[in-house]
Order: C-alpha cells, then sequence, then structure tokens
C-alpha cells in the first residue's frame, strides 16, 4: 500500500515535535523542486489541444504540397528550379524555425519549421540525381513515387534526409525529428529488402514481413530512450507510435491462414495491452483493442455469418471497446503503479523512467 504525504502533513509532524524546524525546511525544499522538476516534464509531453493541432497540420500540409510541387515543377522548369526551390525553402523555413525557438521561446512551431526544412532534403537529393543523372535503379521515376515505389535509386534521399535530421536534433532537440528519421529508416529497410533477400521484387507479406520486424526494432530502440528522462521532451513517444505502426501494420497485413494463427494475432494484441501498463504508454493499449476488435468482429461475422444476430453481435463489440477505454482512463495508472508495485527490483528497473517516478511519487 502506497501512503502519499504532503506539505502539510510534514507540517504537522513539525508541530507535533515529531521533525525539528530544520529538517521541515528541507523537505519543503526537497517537496517544491521535485513538483517544479514533474510540472516541466508534464509540460514537455505532446499535447493535443487545437492549437498543436493546427501546428502539427500545418507542417505535414508543408511537406506534402513540397511532394505534389515537385512533380509539377520538374516537369515544366526541370531539376535545376527544383533544386533551387528547395534549397530556398529550406532556407526560410530554417531561419524562421531557429528564431521562433531561439528568440521567441515557441519550440513546436519552431521545431515543425525545422522540420519542414528537414523535408526539403528529400526533394534536394532527388533534384542532384536527375542533374547527374545518378539513378542506380536504371528507370527514372517523378519525386511522388519515393513514397509508392520501392527501390535503391531512393537510398541517397533517405541517407541525406536521415543526416540532415540528425544535425536538425543536434541543433534543435525536438523530438517531432526523430520521426522523421524513423521513417526514412523504414523506406531504406524496405529499398535494402530486395538486395539483401537476393530477389528483384519480393511479395506484399515479404514486405508486411520486412515492417513487422522493422517495428519491433524500433519499439526496442524506444524503450531504451525511454528509460532515461529526458529535459527536453518525450523522444521516445513518435518512437513508440511509428514502430508500432510499422509493426502492427506488418502483423496485420500478413495472411494468417488458419485459426490458429488467428488466435495468436489476438494474443498478440492483448500482449500490447498489458504492455502498455508496464510502459505507462497509452498507445499501445489503443493499438492492442483495435487489434483485439478485429479479431472479435472476425470471429462475429463467422459465428453469426448471414445471420439478424451480426450487426447486434458487432454492436455488442463497439460496447465492450467503449467501456475497455472508460475502465483503461479510470485505473489504468493505477493498475500500472500495482504492478510496479509487484515486479521484482530488476524489473522495475526496465520499466521507463516516467513510469519508476509515478511508482515512487
Amino acid at each position: 500500500m502506497k501512503i502519499r504525504f504532503t506539505i502539510n502533513d510534514i507540517a504537522a509532524a513539525r508541530d507535533a515535535g515529531a521533525i525539528d524546524a530544520a529538517s521541515f525546511e528541507r523537505l519543503s525544499q526537497f517537496l517544491a523542486s521535485r513538483r517544479a522538476a514533474l510540472a516541466e516534464a508534464t509540460s514537455q509531453a505532446p499535447r493535443y489541444d487545437v492549437v498543436n493541432l493546427l501546428w502539427y497540420a500545418g507542417a505535414l500540409i508543408v511537406l506534402g504540397a513540397m511532394g505534389m510541387f515537385s512533380t509539377t515543377a520538374f516537369g515544366l522548369w526541370g531539376d535545376k528550379a527544383l533544386l533551387v526551390t528547395a534549397i530556398v525553402y529550406a532556407a526560410m523555413f530554417a531561419f524562421a524555425g531557429a528564431y521562433l525557438w531561439r528568440r521567441r521561446d515557441l519550440h513546436t512551431p519552431g521545431g515543425l519549421l525545422i522540420a519542414c526544412a528537414v523535408g526539403m532534403a528529400p526533394l534536394a537529393i532527388f533534384a542532384l540525381q536527375s542533374m547527374y543523372d545518378v539513378n542506380p535503379a536504371g528507370e527514372a521515376r517523378p519525386y511522388r513515387d519515393f513514397y509508392i515505389w520501392i527501390q535503391s535509386s531512393w537510398l541517397p534521399m533517405e541517407l541525406g534526409t536521415i543526416a540532415a535530421a540528425s544535425v536538425a536534433l543536434l541543433a534543435f532537440p525536438f523530438p517531432f525529428l526523430v520521426m522523421i528519421i524513423a521513417f526514412a529508416l523504414w523506406f531504406m529497410s524496405m529499398d535494402l529488402t530486395p538486395w539483401l533477400m537476393g530477389v528483384a521484387e519480393f511479395s506484399w507479406d515479404q514486405r508486411a514481413t520486412v515492417s513487422m520486424y522493422f517495428g519491433l526494432v524500433v519499439l526496442a530502440v524506444a524503450w531504451l530512450v525511454d528509460l532515461k528522462r529526458w529535459r527536453n521532451g518525450d523522444f521516445a513517444f513518435w518512437l513508440h507510435l511509428f514502430g508500432l505502426l510499422a509493426f502492427w501494420g506488418g502483423l496485420t497485413a500478413q495472411h494468417s491462414g488458419n485459426e490458429l494463427g488467428k488466435a495468436l494475432y489476438c494474443g498478440v494484441n492483448v500482449g500490447l495491452i498489458f504492455l502498455s501498463l508496464f510502459l505507462m504508454r497509452r498507445v499501445y493499449a489503443v493499438f492492442g483493442a483495435v487489434g483485439v476488435t478485429t479479431y472479435l468482429s472476425y470471429l462475429a461475422g463467422s459465428v453469426f455469418k448471414d445471420s439478424i444476430l451480426f450487426p447486434f453481435a458487432l454492436s455488442g463489440i463497439g460496447v465492450l471497446l467503449i467501456v475497455f477505454g472508460l475502465l483503461f482512463h479510470r485505473y489504468g495508472a493505477a493498475i500500472g503503479e500495482t504492478i510496479g508495485e509487484l515486479l521484482p527490483a530488476h524489473l522495475r528497473g526496465l520499466r521507463p523512467a516516467h513510469a519508476r517516478e509515478q511508482d515512487s511519487a
């Protein structure tokens, strides 16, 4: 059972003579500094209010718009104009982002503008490849195919994006830049797979398998990053999110075949729900709940196929999902704390820093 003390409790202990005035002063300062540290850590966590949503949506629209622009500009003006445009845009975004970050102390919009500047790197490298006719795959494709087709000619663009994002991350420690690096690495894993497997092409199932294993690697890295509390923000958040997208998406895209495979799929998703309590990351519960719902919907469709009861069974699954969300919201933190108390010391040390701090709070 965990007992929590407030400043009033300590003051009462001082008045009762259990501690002296000097001890009370030291404890008061410690609690104040601890409260400030927790408040700072909370303020650095990802926020989902309307303002932040607009900032992130704007950055994503800019990155998408430049991809669309490149195709038209390349056809009308050629590779040199495309290169100049990418450089000018990168310089403008970098200058504006640095100004907001350093002069105005607006880290989120400033960091997103820096991310937009990094997003110009593959565009510039694509223009350079076209100018010097460097295309290892032997087949020229428009820039928009960077997000569709898998081929080795994209490797310089991926490496350049990773390098640009890494340099930006050193100067501006903004967690979203980690997402760009993870995204480029995911593309690289796909582009390198045919070469590593010694085949010209590989099937959809093989792509899903590569994505699944790559997602596992990213999740392992996210867990390692999460073992330490980072003063400049939650750098593990985007790694957890992207790793789950790659892993869960690859897992769900697999052809499970028989009923045992489908049941194992459900078991993995149940494991994600429990893992969310261990890691204190709700995103795992979200993906796990969607996966379990997918499996239950499959069962409902099989058992109640061509039956009037199917809509009721599906509605019941939806209600259960809502109830699960309510229970997780109400009791998730308490269950996580209980798990922390029951775990052996060596396993508690493997929990993320924020989970360990909550256990000791």
